[in-house]
């Protein structure tokens, strides 16, 4: 059988028959992908532990009839470790690996982009930032705003999201992508402190030093902004979502 080569992470394994596992991932070149990996279930498997949740591996796959098979492995970043210390952290990955899961639907159809800013996400879940340690939740709401802006869902915080009239505007609505003006504000709309808004327009731009100094409320109250705003455009909740502790 034809083989090839690519860079992954792993998101989620199923179980089947005894002791094969289907393996599904995101790829850098080939996106989304589901593979064998045989006897990987069994004590004497040689990369059974590389392919578990949050694994980034290099890999080598055989081309099969329905699906690929995995016959060869290399761990590039067990991230899984280090996150399995921390429960908030833990938890926050695995928002972050459903979410790639939801976003990348159709399968082997590059998404580098969603590769590239997951992979960067679980780094700095693990590790920190550029700018010292951020909280998990933060650091997930980062990804989460970044990963759908690269789906085509950007919110807006400057210009209202509706009419384009410049900013800054005080209300936030989910529904209508981002911050609205009074003329075009949906009834119920939330309006959230002015700090609130610009920490979440650092997180979407990845400005981690604007982060520094944000307050708990502020984080909290981002953070709610953001899972509304996640729930709106999935059309459904992120399942992991609900095992979060918020800090």
């Amino acid at each position: 059988m034809p083989t090839y080569r690519d860079e992954a992470i792993v998101l989620r394994t199923h179980k089947l028959g005894e002791a094969d596992r289907i393996i599904t991932m995101l790829s850098r070149e080939r996106g989304k992908i589901r593979a064998v990996a045989r006897s990987v279930r069994r004590t004497t498997s040689k990369f059974g532990s590389r392919l578990e949740p949050f694994g980034h591996v290099d890999l080598q796959l055989a081309t099969g009839r329905t699906l690929d098979v995995v016959t060869q492995v290399e761990c590039r970043h067990a991230w899984g470790d280090p996150l399995s210390r921390d429960y908030r952290r833990w938890t926050a990955g695995q928002v972050m690996l459903e979410t790639a899961d939801r976003l990348v639907v159709e399968e082997r159809e590059p998404s580098r982009r969603q590769f590239l800013l997951l992979a960067g996400a679980l780094r700095v879940l693990s590790q920190g930032t550029t700018d010292g340690e951020r909280p998990a939740t933060m650091v997930l709401d980062s990804y989460l705003l970044r990963a759908l802006a690269a789906a085509g869902y950007a919110p807006s915080f400057s210009d209202c999201a509706r009419c384009g009239v410049a900013g800054p505007h005080q209300s936030f609505s989910p529904a209508a992508g981002g911050v609205v003006c009074v003329r075009c504000r949906p009834p119920g709309t939330a309006v959230p402190a002015p700090a609130t808004l610009a920490l979440m327009g650092a997180l979407l731009t990845g400005d981690w030093p604007a982060t520094r100094d944000a307050e708990p409320a502020r984080q909290r109250e981002a953070s709610g902004l953001v899972a509304a705003f996640v729930a709106w455009h999935l059309e459904r909740g992120l399942r992991s979502l609900a095992h979060l502790e918020r800090e």
